[in-house]
């Protein structure tokens, strides 16, 4: 009887060290995560607004395209860092802590628990497991 107490403690314990991590990565992650969204978005938003500039110059339309590019060098610029950005990896950066919050969620399915998006565990009632042989009826 003893032993049944100790191994539930041990079991107890380990779920509460791991949530403790989960909650501690996912905390850790979030400001980084949070920093990449505002980066994004300034990002697009100079490119939109000196895509706006570059578009609506009457001038676009009549010089060549790299003229027009050298002219617009904002538009081009900006153009170059969101490429620079995406190709750095930053629409991975942007989501970083739903991919470690679904995958968790993945590999915790097979023990009937799940987490929320701080990382707290959640334990799910078990389903009764069939035989093999029920589930094969007709």
């Amino acid at each position: 009887m003893r032993t049944h107490n100790t191994m539930d403690q041990l079991i107890c314990d380990d779920l509460k060290a791991f949530e403790r991590r989960l909650m501690e990565i996912v905390s850790t992650e979030r400001p980084a995560t949070r920093r990449w969204r505002v980066i994004l978005c300034v990002s697009s938003l100079l490119t939109s607004a000196s895509a706006f500039y570059w578009l609506n110059d009457p001038k676009t339309a009549r010089v060549s395209l790299v003229d027009s590019l050298v002219t617009h060098y904002l538009f081009t610029i900006n153009c170059l860092i969101l490429l620079a950005l995406f190709a750095m990896g930053i629409h991975k950066r942007v989501v970083a802590t739903s991919i470690i919050i679904s995958r968790t969620r993945q590999v915790l399915a097979d023990f009937a628990m799940s987490c929320d998006d701080n990382g707290r565990l959640i334990l799910k009632p078990r389903q009764p497991v069939k035989s093999g042989i029920e589930h094969l009826k007709i």
